[in-house]
């Protein structure tokens, strides 16, 4: 069992890429995060720890449902950005659900960032200021359609957006339609924030994924602005025995824009 984990904004929406060709050889889910794409966010919290708890659950649900067949198995936890960040809490936390980590461009900690695009830096400062974030956000929602928010994001995220399917931006397009745009927001909000403030204190963070002992591929978009090509050097560089491989030309979401290249090296 492969799980993915989408990033900040994101929804399960993000593997359909890679999805045809991973279920060849696995069964393949997708998990929208705490209010993110068709999970609510009701009661839960839409920060790291909420995410992580909701992953928890999954797995276990999905393990419990197996019981009648064969012994269930841990599952193999594939995260992009924030989603790479949560598959990792979760194998350090609770190890014996985790059976590796295929971490795609993860948010994890280091002790140095490196260097990061100054417009990506302006967006999370603005979320992280009370009132100021939730002002920036309806004004964005209010100026820009379904498909404008889908190619804006595309656009940050990609070397060249053009590469990603034109079916897979439609229905990218079309979820972002059908969802209510407050509660998204806000719970892009609660993610954001939750993830700055790890970012800003990195060294708890940091012991927890020195708990980290399972089979984990890191790949790397080679001009990813968000997380920066340095920054998985050095978390390769901190766990030899992960197997780093960099995508020429891609960006922050190769699974997308490269999935071919992003497929067969997980396969």
């Amino acid at each position: 069992l492969i799980v993915g984990l989408h990033g900040l904004g994101g929804s399960h929406l993000n593997w359909t890429a890679v999805g045809p060709e991973l279920s060849r050889h696995a069964r393949v889910v997708a998990l929208d995060l705490v209010g993110h794409g068709l999970t609510p966010m009701g009661s839960r919290r839409a920060d790291l720890e909420g995410h992580r708890r909701l992953v928890s659950g999954f797995l276990r649900s999905m393990s419990a449902e197996s019981t009648a067949a064969p012994p269930a198995r841990p599952a193999i936890l594939m995260g992009n950005s924030m989603g790479g960040l949560v598959a990792a809490l979760q194998a350090s936390e609770e190890p014996d659900t985790v059976a590796g980590l295929i971490l795609v461009d993860p948010a994890l900690p280091t002790s140095r960032l490196g260097l990061v695009h100054p417009r990506v830096v302006a967006n999370f400062l603005l979320c992280a200021l009370p009132a100021v974030g939730e002002h920036y956000l309806t004004q964005r929602r209010r100026r820009t359609t379904s498909e404008q928010s889908v190619r804006r994001v595309l656009g940050v995220c990609c070397v060249d957006a053009s590469r990603v399917p034109d079916h897979i931006v439609e229905a990218h397009v079309e979820l972002t339609g059908r969802m209510d745009g407050a509660r998204a927001d806000a719970a892009y909000l609660r993610s954001a924030r939750s993830l700055s403030l790890l970012m800003a204190r990195p060294a708890g963070p940091l012991a927890r994924l020195e708990m980290v002992h399972q089979p984990t591929l890191l790949l790397q978009g080679a001009r990813d602005v968000l997380v920066p090509l340095s920054s998985a050097r050095r978390m390769s560089a901190s766990h030899p025995d992960w197997r780093l491989d960099i995508a020429p030309d891609v960006g922050h979401v190769p699974m997308l824009e490269a999935p071919a290249w992003t497929s067969r090296r997980i396969t």
